[in-house]
């Protein structure tokens, strides 16, 4: 018998990597030290008692945007206010580590030192980054960026050309994706995440849809429709190939994309894809959303989204994220309504982080359509892999993190203002759906830092996860 914990977590259901067993965890300084029968765990300072329900590791998100709140902070100031902000939603509802994506016109490196700390001292959780690699000196920095711990590079392929010119993205061209590819091939677990979406068709098609006086939210969907994201992820798996690399395809959101990528998996190349919950439970006939389903790229049709959920369960899409864009609602609207203009809207989702456990729960376990164990390896450990964070993060097993939330099946809320815990006004894709399927604890290194929706630590105190040779340091 291991000496005493800290926490255990008894009358579970605990989800672990290799199956489901009833029992519980024992975690000290941070660490779960015992996964198992309760007759099997240590005593503890405090015991929670799960109540039958299932306990699973946090949520990896590994796609958020922090600090795009240009219209009121400069990017620095953004990305200290969104940690907090927008972390401190992720407790609330299940998400225990992020990856954000950092995003600035000049080199990153020399600001290294303030990304970490930018982060330290006000996420509720550990995080590490990716780089947007949209300037040639970032192209030159990519070997300084992987010793800083920084392995997985997105290029714009090749959108922003014209859309969104206020985001001040720079596309890339096939040859600057050549490049890319080329150089990361040489990085151990390298990855380069790709926006993929063919803006020079998308351009045409808005001219026509603008012409006709369209302006609704199918209007965006045929403004850059399914091929023009199928026409990009050719391109990349071909590219991958040429260059023996490693690509990952961001939001993901048509079933062509789905059909590519397991064509070019068969094959042995190494593309793989996420998707988000929006292109798993809306599609671009729900008009209700109004500028709120603006996203990019857009809500597809049903068949889409019934590709996706395949795609989920066999393995094909192995990854899932939430493109968290923390927009207040004027800028999101641009002073136009929910039903304002769909073409000046600012396209992305808003609190993602939040209702990302949730609605998979949902829409996702509770309907049947993905079993606990998959969307665990899809939200948690597989997201925990591929960004060198594993095993350290996205597993219950001995020697990880305690990072750990107990679900709770039967407990359903409507999502309304009071649903979130992110920057305000709270608005999304899910305003007004009952979600059935939620926390009712929070574990971030082996402490409560949500119960039964109240938040019970300061925000700080968290640790940058640099991805090394050999992954995430275990500490």
């Amino acid at each position: 018998m291991s000496q005493h914990a800290d926490l255990r977590v008894v009358n579970a259901k605990v989800v672990t990597p290799s199956g489901t067993i009833d029992g519980g965890v024992a975690a000290r300084d941070g660490k779960i030290v015992r996964v198992g029968t309760e007759a099997n765990l240590p005593d503890a300072e405090e015991t929670i008692d799960a109540e039958g329900n299932y306990l699973i590791p946090g949520f990896v998100d590994p796609h958020v945007h922090w600090g795009l709140s240009r219209y009121e902070y400069e990017y620095h100031e953004g990305l200290e206010h969104d940690f907090e902000t927008e972390t401190r939603g992720a407790v609330h509802g299940g998400v225990t580590t992020v990856v954000n994506f950092l995003l600035q016109p000049d080199p990153y490196l020399p600001d290294m030192d303030f990304f970490r700390q930018a982060g330290e001292e006000n996420s509720y959780i550990d995080f590490a980054y990716h780089a947007i690699v949209h300037q040639d000196h970032h192209v030159d920095e990519i070997e300084g960026l992987a010793e800083e711990g920084i392995r997985s590079y997105k290029v714009f392929f090749n959108w922003y050309k014209h859309a969104s010119p206020e985001l001040g993205i720079d596309h890339s061209d096939a040859g600057r994706v050549y490049k890319v590819l080329d150089k990361v091939s040489e990085i151990n677990d390298g990855v380069v995440m790709f926006h993929a979406e063919n803006e020079d068709l998308a351009y045409e098609r808005r001219q026509e849809l603008q012409a006709e006086g369209r302006n609704d939210l199918e209007a965006w969907s045929e403004s850059a429709p399914n091929i023009c994201e199928a026409m990009q992820i050719e391109q990349i798996a071909r590219m991958t190939e040429y260059t023996d690399s490693r690509s990952y395809i961001v939001h993901m959101s048509t079933g062509e994309g789905v059909d590519i990528c397991e064509r070019y998996q068969d094959k042995g190349v190494n593309v793989h894809a996420e998707t988000l919950p929006a292109f798993l439970c809306h599609t671009k006939h729900d008009e209700e959303l109004g500028t709120w389903g603006k996203i990019s790229p857009p809500l597809r049709g049903d068949a889409s989204k019934k590709r996706l959920w395949e795609g989920l369960r066999n393995g094909t899409v192995d990854y899932m994220g939430t493109d968290h864009c923390p927009h207040k609602l004027e800028f999101k609207e641009k002073d136009t309504g929910k039903h304002g203009d769909i073409w000046d809207a600012i396209p992305g989702d808003n609190n993602g982080i939040e209702y990302f456990l949730p609605v998979m729960m949902s829409e996702g376990v509770n309907k049947n359509r993905i079993s606990m164990e998959r969307l665990v390896e899809v939200c948690a450990e597989n997201n925990a892999k591929r960004w060198g964070l594993y095993p350290r993060k996205g597993a219950i097993a001995e020697g990880s993190d305690a990072d750990m939330v107990i679900v709770d099946l039967d407990k359903s809320k409507v999502v309304d203002e009071d649903f979130y815990h992110t920057m305000e006004p709270r608005y999304s894709t899910f305003h007004g759906d009952e979600l059935t399927g939620l926390p009712t604890h929070t574990i971030v290194d082996g402490e409560v830092v949500v119960e039964d929706d109240e938040l019970q630590v300061d925000k700080g105190g968290r640790d940058y996860l640099p991805r090394f040779d050999n992954g995430v340091p275990r500490e």
